[in-house]
């Protein structure tokens, strides 16, 4: 016998008596017919994993009784209160203030974006992660391109008023199916500008799939069937990788945190961190006004006093539906997964709350090998488990918790489905968002568009439906962060559209190519 499939066979030993003891022994069922490759592999994958603290995990999702916690949650919630919300809309004046707080604070390096990009873009169709995804502007950028240009304008924008050099450190939280990939396309476009120190990916943890009796699930004969542990995995994966002492070496002190696949997210947005910084707050949520009672976003609220996020799953149409006497949505505050976080309150979390945070549990259809038969089945309808944590969870937590509300048009317009799908929320719907949005700023800056008679285009920009085809008007993040400094390219100018404006100038489409 070779000396690693020695090791291999006394290591499986060892394991098979520690998984036994679990009760989670049949995942080494098929051991004998396994080549030494295969051997070798599910021994690492089953060395490092605690089967008693998985177990624990599932009894207490299980126990927590969802339905028990959620019965009477109507009655227990109540909306957000004036005094802590800010809003970009009806508190306009206060808007320059924020901004130039936020920026002082970007000036001083104290600022970090942290993105969560473990998912892939499976219900987009495409086998790469989504920060990876075109969709088709006429600059054909990527989602990870505009957020790292975003990064670089901001940067530009704090050292101009403030005379000093500074960098927005980058964290990038993958998945273990989005690491390698997610690496390898930020090396190939040089880090889209930005310095190779100040971009530093971390790995979310995954966990085994389990069976409605609590039994791990096998991929294939040699491999357990794993998940992501959900995006808050993030406070397990900054105290295990060390991102804490990072962002403590660097001088950070606030992080915002946001989602890959919303193609208008305004990243380490200065109006929403002066706002959280005035307010003294350690953790803030970003929200858009929901208009729809049905629409299936859930709303930051306080249950019992303590803030959260309730599912719209757990809400009642009554409730859901129910005005203030203004005739807003009492329950409008829609959760974008978009969120600010002193890094003393991400310490805490790390260090001292993160353990009892209790994992959610979706029902899934999970392939897996019959452990009878060794046959692998393909299922109809849901056969088991995954596992995760939210990163709102931690909301509880907070001492002082704060919203901010922004539009819609403004900052969100997510990536998750292919076009081929219900037309919602897919590669063109986000396209036009950010067309749309950068029409705004053109006339906001004093521009027009005229059409190819030379008519005056009317300055009517927002997308009625999704039928109604935007301007093709698109301003490359280095030119403007937030609408900001157009003026000098465009104010009482007349375009013909596809209108581009990027750092070497204006580029439209001239008839017949002259």
């Amino acid at each position: 016998m070779e000396p690693e499939e020695a090791a291999a066979e006394g290591a499986a030993a060892a394991l098979e008596q520690r998984l036994s003891a679990g009760g989670q022994g049949h995942v080494l069922r098929f051991w004998p017919e396994l080549g030494g490759a295969a051997r070798r592999a599910l021994v690492a994958e089953l060395r490092d994993m605690d089967v008693a603290e998985i177990n624990r995990f599932f009894r207490r999702a299980r126990g927590g009784g969802g339905g028990a916690a959620a019965a009477g949650l109507d009655a227990r919630m109540e909306p957000v209160p004036r005094d802590v919300l800010g809003s970009a809309s009806r508190d306009r004046g206060l808007l320059p203030r924020w901004e130039s707080r936020g920026l002082a604070e970007i000036a001083g390096s104290r600022v970090a974006a942290l993105l969560l990009a473990g998912g892939q873009g499976t219900r987009l169709g495409v086998p790469y992660p989504k920060g990876m995804c075109d969709v088709g502007l006429p600059s054909r950028k990527t989602l990870f391109h505009l957020q790292a240009q975003r990064l670089r304008r901001l940067q530009q924008l704090a050292e101009e008023q403030h005379g000093t050099p500074c960098h927005i450190p980058w964290y990038i939280m993958t998945s273990g199916r989005t690491m390698e990939s997610t690496k390898e396309f930020f090396l190939k476009h040089h880090y889209f500008g930005l310095k190779k120190e100040n971009v530093i990916f971390f790995q979310q943890g995954m966990l085994p799939a389990l069976g409605f009796d609590g039994k791990i699930l096998l991929e294939e004969k040699g491999k357990i069937a794993m998940a992501p542990d959900g995006n808050g995995g993030l406070y397990r994966a900054l105290g295990a990788h060390g991102i804490m002492d990072d962002m403590e070496r660097r001088g950070v002190q606030s992080v915002h945190v946001y989602c890959v696949d919303n193609i208008l997210v305004k990243v380490a947005d200065p109006r929403f961190i002066g706002f959280c910084l005035e307010k003294g707050a350690d953790c803030g949520a970003k929200v858009v006004e929901k208009t729809n009672p049905t629409e299936p976003v859930g709303v930051v609220c306080r249950v019992d006093g303590v803030y959260q996020v309730v599912e719209y799953s757990e809400i009642s149409l009554a409730t859901a539906q129910k005005r203030g006497p203004d005739g807003r949505l009492l329950f409008n505050a829609g959760n974008i997964a978009n969120h600010y976080f002193t890094t003393a309150f991400l310490k805490d979390v790390v260090n001292t709350y993160e353990p009892r945070l209790q994992h959610h549990i979706a029902e899934k259809k999970i392939p897996h090998v019959d452990i009878a038969t060794g046959q692998l089945i393909q299922p109809e309808k849901p056969n088991g488990i995954k596992m995760e944590k939210f990163v709102f969870d931690i909301f509880q937590f907070s001492k002082k918790f704060v919203v901010y509300e922004v539009l819609r048009e403004d900052e969100f317009s997510p990536l998750k489905n292919a076009d081929s799908q219900n037309g919602k929320d897919n590669p063109t719907t986000a396209r036009h968002a950010l067309m749309s949005l950068h029409h705004c700023w053109v006339l906001n800056a004093g521009g027009h568009f005229v059409d190819e008679n030379g008519t005056r285009i009317p300055a009517i920009p927002r997308l009625k439906d999704a039928n109604d085809l935007p301007i093709q008007c698109e301003i490359s993040p280095l030119v403007s962060y937030g609408g900001e400094g157009l003026e000098e390219y465009v104010k009482d100018r007349e375009f013909r559209t596809p209108l581009i404006i990027d750092e070497d100038g204006i580029h439209e489409l001239v008839k017949n190519g002259l």
